[in-house]
């Protein structure tokens, strides 16, 4: 249990010493974000998770993504970091390949979306109870966020939201018979 904390604090804090050293350096790590269909942009794949506009960007994407990549270790320890990772490669290739243009997009949310959609699915497609009773959790606990993928603000990247949406539920679909932990096959 302390290492899967460990984990999500340490992917926490480095998304907050990458900020905090955007904020004391004179460059505009903000820059290196997916920009749709451009080269430049590719690199931001890896990048925008990572990258944040403001101190409000950044806090509200805290939380969640500190405590569903922990529900995502806690439940789906073998192939978590795996799930982590897809998630902001899927998304991000999606938002580069699909995303209205003249754009850059940064933060955390493609890849809570994509933890939310992960979580929830894999509730439906594994058929276990325990899966099920996760996502049920997941859903009343961020549920609402659904909402995010609805183009209702020009400043807010729903394209990321929504393709990180689908990336989740894509990964659910993939791993669905993946053993989930390394103490047993599956929690059948």
């Amino acid at each position: 249990m302390k290492s899967k904390l460990f984990t999500s604090f340490v992917l926490l804090s480095l998304m907050w010493i990458i900020f905090i050293i955007d904020i004391i350096l004179p460059v505009n790590f903000n820059s290196f974000g997916i920009t749709p269909r451009t080269v430049s942009g590719l690199f931001g794949i890896a990048f925008s998770p990572f990258l944040h506009a403001n101190f409000t960007h950044i806090i509200s994407n805290s939380l969640p993504i500190f405590f569903l990549t922990f529900a995502l270790l806690v439940f789906y320890q073998r192939i978590a970091l795996r799930v982590w990772a897809m998630s902001a490669i899927i998304g991000g290739i999606l938002v580069w390949l699909l995303a209205r243009g003249y754009s850059t997009h940064i933060g955390a949310s493609g890849v809570i979306f994509s933890l939310i959609g992960f979580l929830i699915s894999s509730g439906m497609f594994r058929k276990t109870l325990k899966a099920f009773l996760v996502g049920v959790i997941v859903f009343f606990a961020y549920g609402g966020a659904i909402w995010g993928v609805l183009p209702t603000n020009p400043y807010v990247s729903w394209e990321g939201h929504l393709f990180g949406l689908i990336a989740g539920v894509f990964l659910a679909y993939i791993y669905r018979n993946e053993p989930t932990n390394y103490n047993s096959e599956n929690y059948r």
